[in-house]
């Protein structure tokens, strides 16, 4: 799995970066086929934000020609790519039974 890390407002750091690949690195066990390419980006939606420190973590998982994508909010920047990352979870999961429900339904 190839994980790109892109960040907005904020530096990226080695335990940070790490940290990313072992949650983002962890839904590979969940996908066999093929190469994957991960798009991660975190950061702060702005420089001065009124109600304090807010990060915001995005995934998108390219997985055979379908984009899927998951996103947090939160006032801790681990616990929003946590949430990223359970929320890609739960569309990687919609997207297998989808894909082995119509694989179920008889041909005409």
């Amino acid at each position: 799995m190839k994980i790109n890390i892109n960040t907005k407002n904020i530096t990226l750091d080695e335990p940070l970066r790490v940290f990313i690949e072992q949650k983002i690195g962890s839904l590979d066990k969940f996908i066999q086929k093929g190469p994957v390419s991960v798009a991660v980006e975190i950061g702060k939606p702005s420089k001065h934000h009124k109600t304090g420190p807010v990060f915001y973590a995005e995934a998108n998982l390219k997985v055979g020609g379908v984009l899927l994508r998951g996103e947090s909010t939160h006032k801790d920047l681990h616990t929003a790519i946590g949430e990223a990352r359970d929320e890609l979870h739960i569309q990687i999961k919609k997207f297998k039974e989808k894909r082995k429900d119509l694989s179920r339904q008889p041909k005409k």
